[in-house]
């Protein structure tokens, strides 16, 4: 008799590679938490409107959605004013 077992395969969350200026800081952060730009600022712990968030280059409204895989910048800009 043939053993028809499915082989599981452990559930592996994805992720988002965030990289922190100007501090230079490299941080892995689950996507479950970062499904949007307003949601990853929001999950760093900063204030609405007080980083710049860029992908490739780009800059990003709070709306746009991130997906895994991605990498993603965040510049702290704080007036000093």
């Amino acid at each position: 008799m043939k053993n028809n077992t499915i082989k599981e395969t452990p559930f592996v969350p994805t992720t988002i590679t965030v990289i922190i200026q100007p501090e230079e800081e490299t941080i892995i952060v689950p996507r479950a938490k970062a499904k949007n730009v307003a949601r990853l600022i929001e999950y760093l712990g900063l204030r609405p409107y007080t980083a710049l968030v860029a992908r490739n280059g780009i800059p990003l409204t709070p709306d746009i959605p991130l997906y895994p895989e991605q990498t993603i910048i965040v510049r702290k800009v704080m007036s000093a004013g």
